[in-house]
């Protein structure tokens, strides 16, 4: 019998696969509690079917920390973590994730700045000491930095000539004005450009601190490693941030904002006020939403949008609860001599929504599809952890997989028509339209 030896990249590579492969019922995962010797606390599931242990990382704030005059800080900061840290420069960093077979991910968004990591169980103790230097010991070298910032000035200048980026910008800027919510993350060409190696570790202490920690493990892992890994992972970062920032005043009203752009096509964004996640009526706010413009081809906007009269390829609806301001929102594309009438089909299924009237198919259908999809996001380690973080962040209790599938089946058609009747107002949708549009008032 010949035996194959797989390398230890390799070995992540299947051992990775077989994290996504194994599947977990959502009714039947155990999720423990875990508080550290140092106080840390995160959400488990043991699963020591393979050598493998996904950990999510989760910092409240995310980059609307920014200092003022700073917009970008977080992000460059962000993108800069593992171009080096303690001995170590950036290549030194990348050949010892390879060589570890770990995998580490660093993101950033409105709301949160994400660290992501996946390692096997034998190398465990060396991947977590890695990780570490990048998260308290990180180098920001002159170089590093002006290597990520011209990367983010790249971006910059692509979304400058991104009809949908454009869109989202302008939108942004129209519902929330000066707040952090109202400008991209990137910051602006002047703002990253003037960005210091300073400002970077001013950006970290602001966000990257204990009182805003978030952690979810699931894997080849017991609660006592966990709780000494936390502490010697994060046990030495400060014990507090900056201040959050403070609610985000929602300043859309109603109306059409037009951008001219030299292009066969229009992209349009269109919202208004939405609702919290934790607000008694998301769950009908949620099957509602399903129901207008969530469910693909069945929803009721591409149903009279698309195929009825051909006028876009897709529509879709989406409620955004963000920690400091919630819109329910939608987007789509159109030629500029057809984008007027799509605007005006849009609001009238907006205020036809409104009355609150859904038929019995309509409403067993969004609660089976919504059922239905939602286990089939438990499909591996590194998905369920990225699950009980959010779930942290969203202020869900730890049993709230068991029960959510029962929140939507509870909704009712009442439950329906009161949340659309409180919340739908198509006067009150604001529309950006980025392109020529033809005859669009």
């Amino acid at each position: 019998m010949i035996r194959v030896v797989l390398s230890t990249p390799l070995r992540l590579a299947a051992l990775t696969l077989a994290a996504l492969l194994f599947s977990v019922p959502a009714q039947a995962l155990d999720i423990e509690e875990v508080t550290s010797p140092g106080g840390i606390k995160a959400w488990l599931v043991e699963a020591h079917d393979i050598p493998f242990t996904a950990l999510e990382i989760r910092f409240r704030g995310g980059a609307s920390l920014d200092a003022p005059g700073k917009r970008g800080a977080i992000n460059l900061m962000t993108a800069t973590l593992e171009e080096g840290s303690a001995d170590l420069d950036s290549q030194g960093f990348a050949a010892a994730q390879e060589a570890l077979a770990a995998k580490f991910g660093f993101d950033v968004d409105d709301d949160t700045l994400s660290v992501s990591a996946r390692m096997l169980s034998e190398n465990r103790d060396k991947a977590v000491e890695l990780l570490r230097g990048a998260l308290a010991d990180p180098h920001f070298d002159q170089a590093s930095v002006d290597r990520v910032r011209g990367q983010v000035l790249s971006i910059l200048a692509s979304d400058a000539k991104d009809p949908n980026a454009i869109a989202g910008t302008t939108f942004r800027k129209l519902a929330w004005g000066d707040h952090p919510y109202g400008s991209s993350l990137n910051g602006t060409e002047e703002s990253v450009k003037a960005l210091t190696r300073e400002d970077l570790f001013d950006a970290k202490a602001r966000v990257m601190a204990k009182d805003r920690l978030v952690v979810a493990a699931v894997g080849d892992i017991t609660p006592e490693a966990l709780g000494q890994m936390l502490d010697r992972l994060l046990g030495d970062l400060p014990a507090t941030g900056t201040p959050m920032p403070p609610r985000a005043e929602l300043k859309l009203t109603g109306g059409t904002t037009t951008v001219d752009w030299d292009s066969p096509q229009s992209v349009v964004m269109f919202g208004q006020k939405g609702l919290a996640m934790d607000d008694p009526d998301f769950f009908p706010a949620y099957v509602l939403n399903q129901i207008l413009g969530a469910g693909g081809f069945s929803s009721r906007l591409m149903d009279e949008v698309r195929e009825k009269r051909g006028l876009t390829y897709g529509i879709y609806t989406y409620l955004v609860p963000k920690d400091l301001s919630e819109t329910w929102q939608g987007s789509f594309a159109s030629a500029n001599d057809k984008v007027a009438e799509a605007v005006t089909l849009v609001k009238q299924e907006w205020a036809k929504a409104a009355t609150g009237t859904v038929s019995d198919k309509e409403l067993e259908d969004a609660k089976t599809y919504l059922t239905g999809a939602y286990p089939l996001r438990f499909d591996g380690n590194a998905n369920i952890a990225d699950i009980l973080a959010g779930m942290q962040l969203n202020r869900m209790p730890i049993d709230y997989i068991a029960s959510r599938n029962d929140k939507v089946n509870a909704v009712t058609k009442d439950d329906i028509a009161r949340v659309a009747k409180r919340l739908l107002d198509a006067d009150a949708l604001r529309f950006v339209v980025v392109g020529k549009p033809v005859g669009l008032n």
